[in-house]
């Protein structure tokens, strides 16, 4: 009956965990959309989880801005224009801030 009881505390620690959790993930998004961020929850989740496991945030700010930029210019219409080299190289080692700051 004793493990029964302390599963039931388990339970109830794990939801006030996960309410907890969203709470905070909730003003975290609030707090995003009065800066104008254009960051939605889910990718808002990931940045967090990032920063949670140490990636530097002005780095991951960085990346973000820039692959924000590459989207941009892949969209506007181009008259047959090709990222030169030196673009790609960037785009492709892009993930290089995120390892080193």
């Amino acid at each position: 009956m004793a493990s029964s009881s302390g599963g039931g505390a388990a339970a109830g620690a794990a939801a006030a965990n996960l309410n907890a959790v969203r709470e905070t993930m909730d003003v975290l998004l609030e707090i995003s959309r009065i800066l104008n961020t254009g960051l939605d929850m889910e990718t808002l989740s990931i940045c967090v989880r990032l920063c949670e496991q140490g990636i530097n945030p002005e780095a991951l700010s960085s990346v973000i801005k820039e692959l924000r930029k590459a989207t941009e210019a892949l969209k506007a219409p181009q008259d047959m224009a090709v990222y030169s080299s030196c673009e790609c190289l960037q785009l492709c080692f892009v993930g290089r801030h995120l390892s080193t700051a």
